[in-house]
């Protein structure tokens, strides 16, 4: 059958469609959102950027609810889906309206402004993480991968997209902090647009099977032991597990590129021809970052149903080794920006494996629980990706040691989730070898 046959059929799945749209839409938002905090904290005329104000500025944005995070999972397992996936957006549309103001009353120091951004981003990611567990109710079990493969890519696409539409309202608007404010404004509108199309699912729709009424104060008692058997759930499947410990390790290595990189273009790069250093060049970056997106997209279905999940994910790491240090140690805008288009491919193949194994090995009852936990390891090993940076990049973001110590982590990921994965199908063809009863 054909990839085009096979995303039709995904499209002719009752409700599929109306969840898709959730995904796109809202990431268009966040991409416009971004484009705004990105233009106010990094890439404002008005003020410097080095390693560690760079650094502090994604540790008070993804520390704190990061930590909180895995509290957001219980309620995603005791509320209806739908109704997180409709409320989240106006929420998120008041708040980013709280934040353009606060840029337009004090600038992107203020504590004010920080509160507002945190705010905004925190529910966006319990927002992610209700999409996630909310796939498997509108597709079948085997069109998971697929399914991953289309809503992830589709969702960091519309997302670069949205930067760039970020970034022209800002060249309309002005670099300063009006212009950032009018860039978070369109950002409302945008959400509010999700909200309308996830208000159209039936209530029930997305799950839980078991979504309960209880009282505020009966849940919150509920998060603690919610949490724990959420843990124990993940502990006891080990492919999940292993998964999940691969990918957060590569998401600290991203973070640490991803903070070089802005340095590099707000303080080392100069223009050159059609490429260009700043939030302009940046965007530059993104752009083929995300046409590696695509292209994993489009290739990760065939090759998983050919060679299976895990042997693709050791694969895509070990290519990311090569890519980290090719496309990084010649410091020039060419060579990064092949080598982030080599990475983005390299990061959507492996999410799309990993939230399939997850989904496919996570009971539903405990799949809001997980897929936040999931989504705090991501930022809490972003954090710490930005503090290492803070204390060992320079202003420029110029560091052939830190191009190699990125090289040799995918390599020593690619190496360490192979191996726990051959052990692991070892021990399961010993232990199916000894329950076979003996032959006379």
């Amino acid at each position: 059958m054909g990839r085009g046959v096979e995303v039709r059929g995904l499209f002719r799945q009752p409700w599929f469609a109306s969840l898709y749209a959730t995904r796109v839409v809202a990431q268009a938002a966040d991409g416009i959102f971004q484009a705004s905090l990105a233009s106010a904290v990094f890439f404002n005329p008005e003020h410097q950027t080095d390693p560690r104000q760079a650094a502090a500025g994604f540790v008070i944005l993804l520390l704190p609810y990061s930590l909180v995070g895995p509290f957001a999972g219980v309620f995603l397992d005791r509320w209806h889906r739908q109704r997180v996936l409709a409320r989240a957006n106006v929420v998120r549309a008041s708040l980013v309206v709280v934040t353009a103001l606060t840029l337009v009353s004090s600038g992107p120091r203020d504590f004010a402004f920080y509160c507002a951004a945190l705010a905004t981003l925190s529910v966006n990611r319990f927002y992610l993480a209700a999409l996630s567990a909310s796939l498997p109710h509108v597709v079948r079990r085997d069109q998971l991968v697929l399914a991953n493969a289309v809503t992830t890519t589709s969702g960091s696409v519309v997302s670069a997209l949205g930067v760039g539409l970020g970034l022209a309202v800002r060249h309309v608007a002005g670099a300063g902090d009006d212009g950032s404010a009018a860039v978070a404004l369109t950002a409302a509108v945008v959400y509010l647009l999700t909200a309308m199309i996830a208000m159209r699912m039936p209530l029930r729709l997305l799950g839980p099977s078991d979504a309960t009424a209880e009282p505020l104060s009966q849940q919150l008692r509920h998060v603690v032991s919610g949490l724990l058997a959420g843990a124990r759930h993940v502990h006891a499947r080990h492919g999940a597990r292993r998964a999940l410990a691969a990918i957060s390790a590569t998401r600290l290595l991203f973070g640490l590129s991803t903070i070089a990189t802005l340095l590099l273009y707000r303080n080392y790069f100069t223009d050159d021809g059609v490429l260009r250093s700043g939030v302009v060049g940046l965007g530059q970056a993104v752009a083929v970052t995300t046409a590696g997106y695509l292209v994993a997209a489009i290739l990760t279905p065939a090759v998983t149903a050919r060679i299976g999940k895990v042997r693709w994910i050791v694969g895509l790491y070990a290519a990311a080794a090569i890519a980290q240090f090719a496309g990084g140690i010649p410091f020039e805008p060419g060579p990064l920006l092949a080598g982030a288009a080599a990475i983005g491919f390299v990061s959507a193949g492996t999410k799309i494996c990993v939230d399939t194994i997850v989904q496919e090995q996570i009971d539903d009852a405990f799949r809001g629980r997980v897929f936040s936990f999931y989504d705090t390891l991501f930022n809490v090993t972003f954090v710490a990706a930005a503090v290492v940076a803070a204390f060992t990049l320079p202003s420029t973001g110029r560091s052939p040691r830190t191009v190699a110590f990125l090289s040799l982590g995918y390599a020593a990921t690619a190496a360490a989730y192979g191996y726990a994965e051959w052990r692991s199908g070892r021990r399961r063809g010993v232990s199916a070898a000894a329950a076979e009863p003996a032959t006379v």
